[in-house]
């Protein structure tokens, strides 16, 4: 098989092959392990040299699938609580399937109207759903880490402009260095998009009164006075150690004081305005300048799905449009040409997967699982608190515990050492996966149960699991 012309009338039959091997491997996530270690001979499968002829479409797809899904780490399943990650719920899945299925280039009204749409109209949901005024612009990215580029883009150009520099144009040449400060919790996600946007990842200040991180706003507020205002203030809505946020509203009054930028990361704790329980901690987005989100995190959709949100729209425009190619469309409020307010040029359809979830289960379907997994996350704490060889660090706010082994008799001093190793032998076991961090100095676990399958029962088995472990490395 060479051409794939030669395949023109069969090309729904590759297709055919993943939705067959779909609904077995989809519901076999509740009982499988996250990461069998004996598969990894399967990964050789992958590699070897490019084949003159290849296998065909059919062939090739059933080679893919049948190593995928038994070599993958299984985090679309219910037990998946390493780093900060969702899953894809139905509708999502599906709508990623719609995306690839019609193709679509995403980036240019005239390209496709229909993806041109479908953005306006997730953005608009989204908006809905955190609480955010209509009047925000907004922009959809493939990460966090870009919806923060996007974001802080507007903030540099409105910074430079105050200086009488076009940014866009001129870059940062004989710029001084732009002033960004925030509290400890600031996660590595900012730094990264300051340091590609050539701010610098280290002149970041921060701000903390105390070893957890949170902010000291009396040294900010005389940090602020010093610069005459013109800075940018990071405020972090859910950190990814314990949950905690930044005062959201207090760096809003600070940032309105000394007319400063306000940028919020809701990467994951935006969704906190979804129930009442923890609405207050998202009091005050409403007042930011740019706001970053994440839809691959609480949202549940595939992955790469961030959100940009800024106060005035024109400054996205300003930041990522004016291209000046004459083959380029005009745009207006209605034909929108999205890769004109972010960094993308080529974008895929990446509003449909997230269309079909806002669609199929809307704000209520989502304030149910944003519940139910502080329920699942409290629940875990609660577990900790009653273990007595387990040791909760922190308050459990939204849906992270954070948490180590410490069992009778092993020292301080070697705690870090044996909860490191409890770490890696959590990921080798499999039957549940999270990793380790370092809090206030210490080892730790902070799962994250977010995945829309995740019950209380799934924590349980957690805590079973470490306990299981961690005695047969104590001893």
């Amino acid at each position: 098989m060479s051409d794939p012309l030669d395949e023109r009338d069969m090309a729904g039959e590759p297709l055919a092959v993943v939705a067959r091997e779909a609904g077995p491997y989809l519901e076999s996530l509740r009982d499988r392990l996250v990461h069998d270690g004996t598969q990894d001979a399967l990964l050789d499968e992958l590699d070897g040299p490019l084949p003159a002829a290849g296998d065909g479409a059919v062939a090739a797809v059933e080679r893919l699938v049948r190593i995928g899904t038994r070599a993958a780490t299984h985090s679309s399943g219910p037990r998946f609580f390493h780093f900060v990650v969702g899953g894809s719920t139905p509708a999502a899945m599906a709508g990623d399937w719609t995306a690839s299925l019609l193709d679509q280039a995403a980036g240019l009204w005239p390209t496709s109207p229909f993806a041109a749409r479908a953005e306006t109209a997730v953005l608009r949901w989204l908006k809905e759903l955190f609480g955010l005024p209509a009047s925000f612009g907004g922009v959809l990215t493939p990460s966090a880490t870009l919806a923060h580029v996007t974001g802080l883009a507007c903030a540099r150009y409105w910074w430079a402009d105050a200086h009488g520099v076009d940014v866009t144009s001129r870059g940062l040449a004989g710029l001084p260095v732009m002033p960004v400060f925030s509290s400890g919790l600031v996660h590595v996600s900012t730094r990264k998009a300051l340091q590609i946007l050539g701010c610098g990842r280290d002149t970041l200040r921060t701000f903390a009164r105390d070893d957890a991180g949170r902010v000291d706003l009396g040294a900010m507020d005389a940090a602020l006075a010093r610069t005459g205002g013109r800075a940018v203030v990071v405020a972090n809505l859910g950190e990814v150690n314990t949950g905690d946020s930044d005062p959201i509203d207090d760096l809003a009054d600070l940032a309105e004081r000394h007319g400063a930028w306000l940028h919020v990361d809701g990467a994951f704790g935006m969704f906190a305005a979804l129930s009442p329980r923890t609405a207050h901690l998202a009091r005050g987005v409403e007042r930011a300048d740019s706001v970053t989100a994440d839809g691959h995190k609480w949202l549940n959709v595939p992955y790469e799905s961030g959100f940009s949100f800024v106060r005035d729209r024109d400054w996205l425009s300003r930041a990522f449009g004016a291209w000046g190619a004459a083959y380029l469309p005009d745009a207006d409020d209605e034909r929108i040409n999205y890769n004109m307010l972010g960094p993308e040029s080529s974008r895929r359809a990446r509003a449909l997967p997230i269309w079909a979830t806002l669609r199929a289960y809307g704000r209520d379907g989502y304030r149910e699982m944003v519940e139910r997994h502080l329920d699942v996350a409290a629940h875990l704490g609660d577990l900790v608190e009653a273990a007595p060889d387990l040791e909760l660090l922190a308050p459990v706010q939204l849906c992270i515990a954070c948490f180590r082994y410490r069992p009778d008799g092993v020292p301080e001093e070697r705690l870090n050492d044996l909860n490191a190793r409890l770490g890696e032998a959590l990921l080798a076991d499999g039957r549940v996966y999270a990793g380790t961090s370092t809090y206030r100095g210490m080892t730790v676990f902070r799962p994250a149960p977010l995945n829309w399958r995740t019950t209380k029962t799934d924590v349980e088995r957690l805590v079973d699991v470490l306990r299981e472990l961690g005695a047969a490395l104590k001893d």
